[in-house]
């Protein structure tokens, strides 16, 4: 640790061997940077980064070729963050800047990592949040219209050309209590558990819904509700709860609680704001909601309360925050 207790410091050392013998295999002197190290999915290479907000250069260890020590990967540009996978002999990278905020993803030879190529080009209205790569597989996380989708792509074989990617398979989503394994070379989900959730539970009592409030300059915002249909009415007299977080580019999405189930079934609705600040609409949608433009994510939440006081009431309505959101 430095003396602002970031790391500064990457070390090799042997299992069973002194601690006094390890070596070091890069030190950071930028205080301005902190380090990073993770270990790639083909369990051959450690990544060592160095890395400050949207800025970052990339290392790597064979771990194999323990005395061919650092290699650099990916060097250090201001405005630009990058994210590496690696998969037998390629490189991929998932690449953000100011420009391509959503992310967009390339590849290059293990042994030619400076000509790099896109996989798939860049989408302002699709954010890629991760990749993943497995041995005939690469994985696609990524959010639209405010919703995460999970794309599986099959890979050629190693001694072929990766030239670009086939069309991908959307990984279907199948209930909120379900367990899966998704096999990707048949593109089949196979059911693992099943959620015991007490109570005589009956899903089909239940409506989610995704709707859209407009903020004062026309913005839509996107919202997630859940109600027990047999109890309610979603625009009626009945009590809302309304959720948000808007901060960290962290996104709030809807999700199975078998608790929330005692509020639902006293006749409540449930609704979650996906305001600014958050990610949930793509990288400037956190972009919008931060610094001179944090007011957004205010005024995102009073609109749709506003828009559900219209529609309702607000003696009916109750809200809930908390930490960067300012609600305690």
């Amino acid at each position: 640790m430095d003396e602002i207790l970031w790391p500064d410091k990457a070390w090799l050392h042997k299992l069973g061997s002194d601690q006094f013998s390890d070596s070091c295999l890069y030190h950071k002197n930028d205080d301005m940077f902190s380090l990073d190290l993770q270990a790639s999915e083909s369990e051959k290479l450690m990544f060592i980064a160095s890395e400050r907000i949207m800025a970052k250069f990339v290392f790597y260890l064979d771990v194999f070729k323990l005395e061919e020590r650092l290699r650099v990967l990916t060097s250090w540009t201001n405005g630009i963050d990058t994210s590496v996978s690696h998969r037998r002999n390629h490189f991929f990278f998932q690449r953000k800047s100011d420009e391509l905020f959503n992310s967009e993803q390339l590849t290059c030879l293990a042994d030619n990592k400076f000509a790099t190529r896109a996989l798939i080009p860049y989408k302002e209205n699709v954010k890629i949040q991760g990749i993943e790569c497995f041995s005939d597989h690469l994985v696609h996380y990524e959010r639209e219209q405010g919703l995460p989708k999970i794309i599986a792509y099959r890979l050629p074989a190693v001694e072929e050309p990766l030239k670009s990617l086939q069309s991908g398979q959307a990984v279907q989503y199948i209930g909120p209590v379900y367990s899966v394994d998704y096999d990707m070379n048949i593109r089949e989900l196979v059911l693992k558990k099943i959620e015991t959730v007490l109570g005589g539970f009956d899903a089909t009592n239940y409506v989610t819904e995704k709707k859209w409030a407009t903020t004062s300059d026309g913005t839509p915002i996107p919202k997630s509700v859940v109600y027990q249909k047999n109890l309610v009415k979603l625009y009626g007299s009945d009590p809302m709860l309304l959720h948000s977080y808007g901060s960290y580019e962290i996104c709030i999405d809807p999700n199975f609680k078998a608790t929330r189930l005692s509020l639902l079934d006293r006749g409540f609705i449930f609704t979650i704001a996906h305001i600014h600040g958050s990610g949930v609409m793509g990288r400037q949608w956190y972009e919008n909601g931060k610094f001179l433009k944090k007011k957004n994510t205010f005024t995102d939440f009073i609109a749709y309360a506003e828009f559900l006081i219209e529609k309702n009431s607000k003696e009916q309505l109750c809200i809930e925050g908390r930490s960067a959101w300012l609600f305690n």
